[in-house]
Order: structure tokens, then sequence, then C-alpha cells
């Protein structure tokens, strides 16, 4: 996190007044936000919710990566996108509503997925990053960059009615490539979703982000949440570093 302590502005103060009232939170807590940066890893249901709460609660910088056009089967389920901005780059249009929602958060777009070649130097931006992407390629290439520097990485997807979470730490948790050594045979580009279901994760998300930053609460650290909303069950279970891994070194 940057170490300086930023002034919060009468303005900022009446915008945050009632999450600051969260005990262990206060001003202080607001300032650290603040402070903080966060990349958010594709804008879709989940990653645009994402970056929609970390906006609303007044993380300082962030950084979001999604390339191409709105198209009208985005607009079911992502928040951030608007169809008056079809055909338009998804990234002007997040921009655009999330500097409508707080004006005093800092927002660095690229038009580019996350991949082998930007993950590091997009990662170095940052404290923190939320990967919400679609592809296993991306996932692979951001766990690898955050881990090499130290950064915690919040892993957040869904599926139908299902979603799951958890947040890796380099050097206290797995990794990704612990739990997915390889590329999962079933995981598809496009699958069933109600918007309703990847804001429901991405929410939960953001609150993990929040409370690395502030301090408060529990992370899901070596855990991994699964939710299924057909039948409203939630599970929490422990992940372990797989032996060998050849990003974690574990």
């Amino acid at each position: 996190m940057n170490n300086s302590v930023p002034h919060l502005s009468d303005a900022e103060k009446a915008r945050y007044e009632w999450q600051m009232w969260t005990p262990d939170v206060g001003e202080a807590g607001q300032q650290k936000l603040k402070a903080a940066s966060v990349l958010v890893s594709r804008l879709g249901g989940v990653g645009g919710t994402v970056a929609y709460y970390l906006a609303a609660a007044g993380v300082g910088r962030l950084v979001l990566a999604h390339a191409g056009n709105v198209k009208p089967s985005d607009l079911n389920r992502q928040l951030l996108m608007t169809t008056d901005w079809l055909g338009k780059p998804r990234v002007e249009s997040a921009e655009r509503r999330l500097k409508e929602l707080n004006p005093f958060v800092e927002i660095h777009t690229t038009s580019e997925n996350i991949s082998e070649e930007n993950a590091s130097s997009l990662i170095g931006e940052v404290d923190i990053v939320v990967d919400a992407a679609p592809l296993f390629s991306e996932r692979f290439a951001m766990n690898k960059a955050a881990f090499v520097q130290g950064k915690p990485l919040v892993e957040c997807a869904m599926y139908d009615l299902d979603a799951q979470l958890t947040t890796l730490v380099p050097g206290s948790t797995p990794c990704l490539k612990c739990l997915y050594p390889e590329d999962p045979p079933n995981w598809k580009r496009e699958f069933p979703v109600f918007g309703a279901v990847s804001g429901m994760v991405a929410s939960m998300a953001a609150v993990e982000v929040i409370k690395l930053i502030t301090g408060i609460g529990e992370p899901l650290t070596n855990r991994m949440l699964w939710v299924n909303l057909r039948t409203m069950n939630f599970r929490t279970l422990p992940i372990a570093q797989r032996p060998g891994c050849e990003v974690c070194g574990h």
C-alpha cells in the first residue's frame, strides 16, 4: 500500500460517513482505502461489479483491464456497460460510469485482457489484484505475476447459479496453480449467467479487498467459499498448497 496518509476532504468525509462508522475503520481506515490501488481484470458481471463497489467505497486508484466493445449480450449483467454505448470500448464505458459514481477515484484503463505479456507491468502498478477473468490463461498469468511480486489476489468466479471465492496471499496460502495445475478442460468461455449471481460473488469479492486494505475482519485465506444459489447452500472448504508447485514453490 501507499505509505503516505492521504488527506480526506470534507466532501469525501460526507460521502464515506456511514462506512466510516464501521468499527475499526473510521477516518484512518478510509485513508487506507484512498491510498490503495487495485487491478480488476475483466469488467463483466463479476469484475465490473467489484470495480463499482470499490469505487463507491473510495479505493483511491483502480486499474481496469478489458478488451473489446460492448455487446447486447453484456447488458444483462455488466453494470458498467450501457445501451447507449453498444459497439464502443468496454473500458471507456466503465471509466465513464465509475467517474459518474465517484469523481474522487483515479481510473486507469487498458483495452487489453491480461496476458503473459502485460500481467507483470499491470500488477506492478497496484497493491491488490482481483481476478474475474473467464479464461485460465489470463488467470494463470495473473497468479504467476502476483506471486512473484508478493501481491494478494482475490479469485472470484461463477457459473449458472454457482459461485466460488478465495483470497490468495503469497507466502501464506496456496496459489491458483496449486488448486488448478492445468487448464480445467470443462471450463467454458460462454456460460449461463444471471446478473444477480455474478453480482453476489462480486460484492463478496469487494468486501475481501476492503478487508485486505483496512485490516478489518478475517480474509478468506486458505479456504474457498462455494455457493449454490439454487439451494442457498454456502460451504467453506479448506484449500491446501500443492507440493512442488511451479509458481509458489510449495
